[in-house]
């Protein structure tokens, strides 16, 4: 016999009814600061398996801790990575970020990736996690993996060129600019070139009816970015955490030479 599960509204049915979001990128291993985010009211976290440790081990006790505090969990797989997008939806990711989208081509890839047939691509299991280990039918299972959040990162001139494409494909929920790509992309230009370019994606984004995501170092930033419409804001933890340390570590008296 199993136990029924109370259901929790889904990220996707949160923003359907209007509601801003708030959530922190974690690139660092760490089952208790998905607690703190969870016990600090956040929304959910994502966990980076683009630039963190892509363990699947590890990527499922970080779904179970946030699970315990009543958060979801948005992992970031890597450039053109189906195989992995599946097992961490498996494991019961409520969405996924998919890095370097620059066509509506990638982004139907992405969309396929995402969602089991007709939506997608996606192989069929309920026997995993997020089928509750089988005691689901098959019905419940694809209505529930219909809740996953999809969203494409735009990181290149050539993707902002195409972000009007690429947020007006079928299946994207939001969309996400990745600033320091995107920079390194124009060869590290004056910040208002990037600026601007991140604005423009961000006016495609919400034309089509898309959410806009925005990654942030600190409160302030998170305000402006929902000022400007962003409803899915995520805080960057490590340059959170590294501006706080060295804040701490600032000693006006270490930089005053002894006479």
């Amino acid at each position: 016999m199993t136990v029924p599960r109370t259901p929790r509204r889904s990220l996707k049915q949160r923003l359907a009814d209007g509601e801003s979001l708030r959530g922190g990128l974690l690139r660092l291993p760490s089952e208790t600061l998905v607690e703190m985010a969870g016990v600090a009211g956040l929304d959910y976290v994502v966990i980076d398996c683009e630039h963190g440790p892509a363990d699947m081990a590890l990527l499922q006790q970080h779904i179970l801790a946030a699970e315990a505090h009543g958060i979801d969990v948005i992992v970031r797989v890597g450039t053109a990575e189906p195989a992995l997008a599946l097992r961490a939806l498996d494991l019961g990711a409520a969405g996924l970020i998919h890095p370097h989208v620059d066509s509506a081509e990638d982004a139907r890839r992405a969309v396929a990736a995402s969602h089991y047939p007709p939506w997608g691509e996606r192989g069929f299991a309920t026997y995993s996690r997020s089928g509750q280990f089988g005691t689901v039918t098959a019905a419940e299972h694809v209505a529930a993996s219909r809740e996953t959040l999809v969203i494409p990162m735009i990181e290149t001139q050539r993707a902002c060129a195409a972000a009007d494409e690429i947020a007006g494909t079928e299946g994207v929920d939001a969309v996400l600019v990745g600033p320091a790509d995107l920079a390194a992309d124009c060869g590290f230009p004056a910040p208002e070139v990037v600026n601007g370019l991140v604005q423009e994606a961000h006016r495609a984004t919400a034309k089509n009816g898309r959410t806009v995501m925005t990654i942030v170092p600190h409160l302030e930033a998170a305000r402006a970015a929902e000022e400007a419409g962003s409803r899915l804001i995520v805080f960057n933890m490590a340059q959170v955490l590294m501006d706080t340390m060295g804040a701490l570590a600032h000693r006006p008296d270490r930089d005053t030479p002894s006479s």
